[in-house]
């Protein structure tokens, strides 16, 4: 895999291993209602996540935890049964790892699996004239976040769903395997920096752009823009959190990749086209475009 991706691959013979650490912080990856339990199974599914967006299964874990010194005893196990729980969620297992003390909870989490030679989904394959796809809607995570941290005022049915969405994430792992074995997928990527920052990374490691010709808003989060009276599609482009694949699909491979995600129970949406200029634009009408920034998630800088 090249430099970049969501994964790493080494060859060690007929297969590659595939690779990722990822880091869960509490200060930055957990809002303060976040439970020691629902933190230990994030930190597990931002790690599945990537691999789902590759194609490739998780067979094993390594987690590391810094612990710090007023983390209470009975905290800790409600981590460590979150952590196992996420494990056991997406078929794989933790088999081993370290501790130490830090100054803030931290989880780095290994994830370790298999592929064939050439049976991993890249950033870098898009072709002009692709279809543009994602896996799920976007916008309850940032709303959610809003709530959460700035204590946003919204009926309670909405609230929990919104809530539910950044307190119980949900890697695509069993979509993600199908769609790499349904063989028309070009390039994915996990979307947990936000809708239009993994555009911009596919574009970038594709070399091609995109034509967003229809905004994937969740109906939760054009409740949540109506009343708030805040953006819609900034709520879908510039959040995060969402864990969904961003994909593309070859012309003739639609009707396959929908077969495929019908299969494990799941659905596709198609959002737009892949296109030769290196530019990223949300097509609001026939004649009207703008510009779709690359603003999302990015350490050290958000």
């Amino acid at each position: 895999m090249p430099f970049g991706d969501d994964v790493a691959a080494v060859d060690i013979g007929d297969e590659v291993a595939v690779l990722k650490s990822d880091m869960f912080v509490d200060l930055t990856d957990a809002p303060t209602q976040m439970t020691p339990r629902q933190m230990g199974r994030k930190a597990i599914v931002v790690t599945v996540s990537d691999f789902a967006s590759k194609g490739v299964r998780p067979i094993a874990l390594l987690t590391s935890v810094g612990i710090p010194r007023d983390f209470s005893r009975r905290n800790l196990k409600e981590l460590a049964l979150g952590m196992e729980a996420g494990a056991r969620e997406y078929g794989t297992y933790i088999i081993g790892g370290d501790t130490d003390e830090t100054s803030n909870l931290v989880v780095d989490c290994l994830g370790f699996g298999l592929a064939k030679k050439g049976g991993i989904v890249p950033r870098s394959g898009a072709k002009p004239g692709d279809i543009l796809a994602v896996t799920g809607l976007f916008g309850k995570e940032t709303a959610g976040l809003k709530i959460l941290l700035n204590k946003t005022a919204v009926p309670s049915y909405l609230r929990r769903q919104l809530v539910r969405s950044v307190l119980f994430p949900k890697a695509q792992l069993k979509l993600g395997l199908a769609l790499a074995r349904s063989g028309v997928v070009t390039s994915s990527i996990d979307s947990s920096d936000g809708l239009a920052w993994s555009l911009h990374e596919l574009s970038k490691m594709s070399h091609v752009g995109f034509v967003v010709n229809t905004l994937p808003s969740s109906p939760a989060a054009k409740r949540f823009a109506d009343i708030t009276r805040l953006d819609l599609s900034k709520l879908v482009l510039n959040g995060g959190e969402e864990f969904e694949l961003v994909f593309t699909v070859r012309p003739d491979g639609w009707n396959n990749a929908e077969a495929s995600a019908r299969k494990v129970g799941a659905r596709l949406y198609r959002i737009g086209e892949t296109t030769e200029d290196e530019h990223v634009f949300l097509r609001t009408s026939a004649k009207r475009e703008s510009e779709i920034e690359p603003v999302g998630w990015e350490h050290f800088k958000s």
